[in-house]
C-alpha cells in the first residue's frame, strides 16, 4: 500500500511545555533551566509562505545543523546543547539580534528583494556594495559580500513581514546593534562562510549564499543560533559540471529550496494568492535533494527516525518540563 505524504511529515506539535514561539518552520518552548526545546518540523516555506511539507526535511535540518554547530564552535559559540530526538534541539536561551546576516559569494536569486533581481534592474549599489558591470546570474562575485536584512513593520509600510534588505552601515546607524558587537557579528560571520566554503569543495558542492542567524546569551556572549548552512538557509550547488552549465546561461544543479522557489516562479507565483498545487512526487524528490545535502556535508548516511513522528517527540522529551 503506498504512503500518503501526510503519514511522513511533521506539519506541527503540541507539547506540555510553557511560552510557546512560533516560526515558519520551528516551534520553541521554555524550559526550567535556562535552555528552550526548538521543534523543526518538515514545513517548507517560499516567498515568505509556507508551501508545503518535505519528509524528513526537519530531520535534516535539525541534525544537520547540529554538526555544524560542532564543527564550527571555535569560531563562534553557538546555543546548542543536546538533540534528544532528531527533530530537536535543547539550547540556550538567547535574545537574538534583530538582524539576519546574509553572507553572498554568488550574485543570484528570484526574488524581488534577490541581489541578482535587483541587479538585473540596473542596480549597481546593492546593500552598501558596488558592484561591477558584466555579471552574470550565479557568477561568484569578487569578494563575499555581507547583506543584513531586517523583518518588516507597520512603520516601515510592510504588513507581511518581508525581509527588508540594509547596509551594512545601516545596522549600526539605525541602533539596531552595538558597533562593537556587529563588527564581532560581521568577522565571524565571514569566518563560517569561508569554512562552509572549503567543505563544500571537500565534497564537491558550491555554497552560493546563506543567512546566520546571532543572539546575545545570559552572560552577554554572542551565540551562533537557529541554524547554519542547511538547505533552508543557503544556497547549495553541485560543483562538478558547474562552469560548464553558467558559461551556457544555465541554472547551477541546486540541492537546496531554490528548485521550489524557481518552479513556484514559473507558474507566476511570488507570495500571494493561494499556493500552487503540486504533486507528491515534486516533494519526495525535494526531500531527496535535502538528504543529499545532509549526506554530503556529513560523510554519514542519514538514517530516517521512527514514524509516527509526534508521538516520538512526545517520548524523547517526556520529563524535561520538570528538569533534570
Amino acid at each position: 500500500m503506498t504512503r500518503s505524504l501526510a503519514d511522513d511529515v511533521l506539519d506541527d506539535i503540541d507539547l506540555p511545555l510553557p511560552d510557546r514561539r512560533d516560526g515558519k518552520v520551528r516551534a520553541s518552548w521554555e524550559l526550567p533551566d535556562g535552555t528552550r526545546l526548538f521543534v523543526t518540523t518538515d514545513r517548507l516555506s517560499a516567498f515568505d509562505r509556507i508551501i508545503a511539507c518535505v519528509p524528513d526535511k526537519g530531520q535534516v535540518l535539525n541534525q544537520l545543523s547540529a554538526w555544524w554547530f560542532r564543527h564550527t564552535a571555535d569560531i563562534v559559540p553557538n546555543h546548542l546543547v543536546s538533540t534528544p530526538d532528531p527533530n530537536v534541539t535543547v539550547a540556550l536561551d538567547a535574545t537574538p539580534l534583530p538582524v539576519e546576516v546574509v553572507v553572498r559569494g554568488h550574485i543570484t536569486g528570484v526574488t524581488d528583494t534577490s541581489i541578482w533581481t535587483r541587479y538585473e534592474r540596473g542596480a549597481r549599489l546593492v546593500d552598501g556594495h558596488v558592484l561591477p558591470d558584466g555579471l552574470r546570474k550565479n557568477d561568484a562575485l569578487p569578494t563575499p559580500l555581507i547583506t543584513p536584512t531586517t523583518k518588516g513593520s507597520p512603520a516601515d509600510g510592510d504588513t507581511a513581514g518581508h525581509d527588508v534588505p540594509l547596509s551594512p552601515a545601516d545596522v549600526v546607524e539605525r541602533g539596531l546593534v552595538d558597533a562593537d558587537l556587529w563588527e564581532e557579528v560581521c568577522s565571524a560571520a565571514l569566518e563560517l562562510f569561508a569554512f562552509a566554503v572549503r567543505r563544500g569543495r571537500e565534497v564537491g558542492m558550491i555554497i552560493a549564499d546563506t543567512k546566520y542567524e546571532f543572539g546575545v546569551g545570559p552572560g552577554g556572549q554572542l551565540l551562533l543560533i537557529d541554524e547554519v548552512h542547511t538547505p533552508d538557509s543557503s544556497r547549495w550547488w553541485l560543483a562538478d559540471g558547474h562552469d560548464e552549465r553558467i558559461a551556457a546561461g544555465e541554472e547551477p544543479r541546486s540541492l537546496d529550496k531554490e528548485v521550489v522557489r524557481r518552479a513556484l516562479a514559473d507558474v507566476g507565483y511570488r507570495g500571494d494568492g493561494p499556493v500552487p498545487d503540486f504533486p507528491d512526487e515534486v516533494w519526495r524528490a525535494t526531500s531527496e535533494r535535502y538528504i543529499e545535502v545532509f549526506e554530503r556535508l556529513t560523510g554519514a548516511s542519514f538514517v530516517p527516525g521512527a514514524r509516527p513522528i509526534a508521538p516520538r517527540i512526545h517520548a524523547a522529551v517526556s520529563g524535561l518540563e520538570t528538569g533534570p
